[in-house]
């Protein structure tokens, strides 16, 4: 099993034997992939009705159909969590995640990588009673990734820590990237807009000292 790059980061802060939640299995790669080389069982779940059906072939072209169970459920709706669970949600905006994440009961670890406001996602998971344990930047195909291992704690975060990531700020790779990011944004407004200027600039003064 041939994984992109993004899913073989997923992959690497999954808790060996660990039961997989995968919501959003999309064709199972991930579920798959785990099962094979990780000693993990996985419940693979989407809401995608056709999705499942490719999950399902996948699975059974890998004989894995008695080892990796299939839902067709919207998030975690009728799963029964567990706390040693890993829950696994991959591709999908925050806010979706939030609505997963709120509605649901979880388990101790939690593995996400979002689409989009990844600061919200830092704030709002922390708030459910997590703490920062991973976080991954890559490129995947020329597109920019972010991956965080949420695990059952309490700690206090700075702003900062929020906006970039307690471990993600200290990453060289990941400040090029918002460097090069934010200096391409502010290339592209208007002279007349200052005060929307004045902010990038603000932003990319900023990096320097995170």
């Amino acid at each position: 099993m041939n994984l992109s790059k993004r899913l073989q980061m997923v992959a690497t802060l999954v808790d060996i034997k660990a039961r997989v939640i995968d919501v959003g299995c999309d064709h199972a790669y991930l579920d798959i992939y785990l099962t094979l080389n990780n000693d993990n069982k996985c419940i693979a779940t989407d809401i995608n009705e056709n999705a499942l059906e490719i999950a399902k072939a996948n699975i059974k072209k890998y004989k894995l159909s008695k080892k990796i169970e299939t839902k067709l459920t919207d998030g975690l709706t009728d799963i029964d969590v567990k706390d040693d669970d890993n829950i696994v949600i991959s591709g999908m905006g925050t806010h979706t995640i939030l609505n997963i994440l709120n509605t649901n009961k979880l388990s101790n670890t939690l593995i996400i990588s979002s689409n989009n406001d990844i600061e919200l996602l830092r704030r709002e998971v922390v708030k459910l009673g997590y703490i920062i344990d991973s976080e991954i930047f890559l490129f995947d195909k020329n597109k920019p990734y972010i991956i965080i291992k949420f695990i059952k704690g309490n700690k206090e975060y700075k702003d900062i820590d929020y906006e970039f990531g307690p471990i993600l700020r200290k990453n060289i790779e990941y400040k090029k990237y918002l460097k090069s990011k934010y200096t391409k944004i502010l290339n592209n407004i208007s002279k007349k807009k200052v005060f929307i200027r004045l902010k990038y600039r603000l932003l990319i003064l900023k990096i320097k000292f995170i």
